[in-house]
């Protein structure tokens, strides 16, 4: 994607948070953040917004829109390929997030898919292997390797996209609502190991947020006439849900820990 592409995005980003009131005041002047799928959607807008509130934001991804991610930043950033199912590349990239920064204060496993659609029964072993391996071991594998770091440095705040998937069942998902409703129990069980250790441990649960792919449209605004079944009768977008991960990032969410918050335009208050 061309530097000018992504500046615009960048700048609508800031623009949409300046009109719900945000503001760029340096909520994380001073701390240093790993964020997994930080090549596009809810990870890349989250990157670009910790950015603008002071972090230095390693971005971490697969696809190697990383790098973008990164560039766009600039030097508060640094990329990092990696595939978070795999011990070793998620160990490497805390490390080098330390070696690079110097500490590791935010941790965002971020990182998922949703893998093929339909009816339990159908999905085979390769199918669970996949879907499990990213969504519930990547965000354990976070958990695992970026707490020791964080401990080090005296605490440390760690967020997981999980979904309302994880909190409902959705039909024809049954093994990305499995793998999400596992970060959410994860989320609270480590949320308790480490509480009197100053690590905070929280999810956010989107509802159907448009990353520009859905329906193989890669628009960056949905179509008018593609409305998603939630209250709000509109799609989430990366920016709203990257605003939910900036306050659990932040000191302003210092008695919040344990939580899995739904960011879902009301889908699961139904």
């Amino acid at each position: 994607m061309a530097s000018d592409a992504l500046a615009w995005q960048f700048h609508k980003i800031m623009e949409r948070w300046y009109a719900m009131g945000g503001s760029v005041s340096g909520r994380l002047a001073g701390k240093v953040a790993v964020i997994t799928g930080a090549g596009s959607g809810i990870g890349r807008a989250s990157a670009l917004l910790f950015a603008a509130e002071g972090a230095r934001v390693v971005c971490a991804d697969l696809s190697g829109h990383e790098k973008e991610t990164a560039a766009e930043i600039g030097d508060a950033a640094l990329a990092v390929h990696a595939d978070v199912a795999r011990a070793q590349d998620v160990s490497a990239m805390i490390d080098t997030a330390v070696a690079h920064f110097g500490r590791l204060d935010i941790l965002f496993n971020n990182a998922g898919l949703s893998g093929r659609r339909g009816p339990a029964a159908e999905r085979d072993e390769a199918d669970f292997d996949h879907v499990i391996g990213v969504n519930l071991k990547g965000a354990f594998l976070g958990m695992k390797y970026a707490i020791p770091a964080m401990l080090t440095g005296g605490g440390g705040s760690v967020i997981s996209t999980a979904s309302a998937a994880g909190l409902v069942g959705w039909k024809d998902l049954a093994l990305y609502s499995a793998a999400k409703g596992g970060v959410v129990q994860l989320t609270k069980s480590v949320a308790l190991d480490y509480a009197r250790q100053n690590i905070r441990v929280n999810a956010i649960c989107p509802g159907m947020t448009w990353t520009g792919l859905a329906g193989g449209n890669q628009s960056p605004t949905p179509p008018p006439d593609l409305i998603p079944p939630q209250p709000v009768h509109r799609w989430g977008m990366p920016h709203e849900l990257a605003a939910a991960a900036l306050f659990l990032a932040s000191d302003e969410s210092s008695f919040i820990t344990g939580t899995a918050i739904p960011v879902d335009g009301g889908y699961v208050a139904r």
